[in-house]
């Protein structure tokens, strides 16, 4: 049975909150199973009734008041009460579960009437006091998790808070937690005392699922031992393409495990190893900066973006694809269902899908700001003269797409790469260089070593082969030794 949700405000105060509010409890798969919710502005039709008389009925109807106290008192009737606090009145005269949530909106201070009727409710009801909007939802959502638990059906609650099944604190890389410590004392400047035991950590960031004895979701995730043994699905596909679609050959493919940091890490060296850099001067410095085709700061935000807001309840996995025209970045599940598409080009609050996952993350600095992530990454692509990123939201996944640069080491490539070598090359290719061909294009990550063993020649002579072919244009290397692959150009 599901349980109505009466949101009570001055209405043109708290526009943006409810209308926020409502559509994230009617979006979000866990609530929407649970709950209800009642906005005046959006479920009242038009009919010959008092407003008062409206308001009032629809709240006996309903089981959880939900109070945003704010700096305006409002409309005043005869007797010189408001709404919102007759709405309070009769909430508490029917002893139905109230929830209330103070924000000061403007720096003019608090209409007297509404500090009184603070004054009031203080002596009742324990209240949340938030800075921002996106602290008050945020706070409305721990308040509706805390619901869960009581109605005994937490386990259908957000993904990220509920308890991992079978995992215990064995399950937690101890390594791995002082890391985070050590990090985010340097990273944030965080007042976490360096010995901090893991109990304790844990139970600041929230990453308990009730009790000391059950972990959370985020718990594993974030620094578990093992992550993938609880949740198979918790994994990011990266794909080398070559050209501008998903065609064969494959020049890479890698799929990354482990916890959420370790993940972020491998994803962001697999793209960075793979794009056009270039070299500056000394002239700022003792080292020459480097710049990436792609900045650095937008690839990391995109990856994080992913694996922080993924559906973790979906069986698929974030997936990084490298075209030789774009970067994509898709995650299982769409954006926050409180944002719209054009809400993402625009400054806005945080609302993030996984909150118990996102502050970690935020507090180890792999994002950079809570809630300006992806304006940042447009604002970053458009100083580097990208362009704008387009976004996709389609059949349950959320997708980023950065278009690439054209560079000089991309003109005159064919469009697409052999699948195998033709029959017929070159005199001049024949003997060891064309063995050398075929293996680069059968396995295009094959090493020098690798070549050493199959044509039992020497490392000098391997190389001097490679040499001829970069040479003729025939071959290319992309990314450093390590992590880096050939391209076969011949056709």
């Amino acid at each position: 049975m599901k349980l109505r949700i009466f949101i009570s405000s001055v209405q043109k105060e708290f526009a943006e909150e409810r209308r926020l509010l409502k559509r994230y409890i009617s979006k979000n798969p866990a609530y929407r199973r649970l709950f209800d919710t009642f906005v005046f502005e959006e479920d009242v039709v038009a009919a010959d009734r008092r407003t008062d008389e409206v308001y009032l009925d629809e709240l006996r109807q309903c089981d959880v008041y939900i109070g945003l106290v704010g700096s305006e008192y409002g409309f005043e009737d005869s007797e010189g009460v408001s709404p919102t606090e007759r709405e309070y009145d009769e909430a508490t005269r029917l002893g139905l579960t109230r929830l209330v949530f103070v924000q000061e909106k403007n720096g003019s201070g608090r209409h007297p009437k509404e500090t009184a009727f603070l004054r009031k409710i203080s002596e009742s009801v324990i209240r949340a006091k938030c800075d921002d909007s996106s602290a008050l939802l945020l706070e409305i959502y721990a308040s509706l998790d805390g619901l869960l638990v009581e109605q005994g059906a937490y386990r259908m609650g957000p993904f990220d808070a509920s308890p991992c099944e079978g995992a215990t604190l064995d399950d937690i890389d101890e390594e791995k937690v002082r890391w985070f410590v050590k990090r985010t004392r340097q990273e944030r400047n965080a007042n976490i005392p360096e010995n901090i035991s893991t109990k304790d950590l844990f139970a600041q960031f929230q990453l308990f699922a009730g009790g000391q004895d059950s972990l959370s979701n985020a718990a594993i995730l974030l620094f578990g031992k093992d992550p993938q043994r609880f949740h198979m699905s918790s994994e990011v596909k990266c794909v080398h393409w070559h050209g501008v679609e998903r065609r064969k050959p494959i020049l890479s493919y890698q799929i990354y495990k482990g916890t959420l940091f370790a993940m972020a890490d491998s994803a962001l060296e697999f793209v960075l190893a793979r794009i056009d850099r270039s070299v500056g001067t000394r002239a700022e410095g003792n080292e020459a900066p480097r710049e990436f085709e792609l900045p650095r700061t937008v690839v990391a935000e995109a990856i994080v973006n992913a694996i922080a807001h993924r559906d973790y309840n979906s069986t698929g996995s974030v997936q990084v694809e490298l075209f030789s025209d774009k970067l994509i970045i898709m995650n299982p599940g769409g954006i926050n269902p409180a944002l719209r598409r054009e809400d993402l080009f625009k400054r806005h609050s945080s609302y993030p899908n996984n909150p118990r996952v996102a502050e970690p993350l935020f507090f180890a600095k792999y994002i950079e700001k809570l809630g300006s992530g992806i304006t940042d990454l447009i604002d970053d692509c458009r100083a580097a003269g990208l362009g704008d990123p387009e976004f996709d939201i389609s059949s349950g996944t959320f997708s980023i797409i950065i278009h690439r640069r054209k560079s000089a080491n991309s003109i005159g490539l064919p469009e697409r790469l052999p699948e195998r070598l033709p029959e017929r090359l070159p005199e001049s290719i024949s003997g060891s260089k064309k063995t050398i061909l075929s293996k680069l294009v059968e396995n295009p990550q094959t090493t020098i070593p690798d070549l050493i063993a199959i044509l039992g020649i020497s490392h000098t002579a391997v190389k001097k082969n490679l040499s001829w072919l970069k040479s003729h244009g025939y071959i290319r290397r992309v990314g450093g030794a390590r992590g880096g692959h050939w391209e076969v150009l011949c056709e």
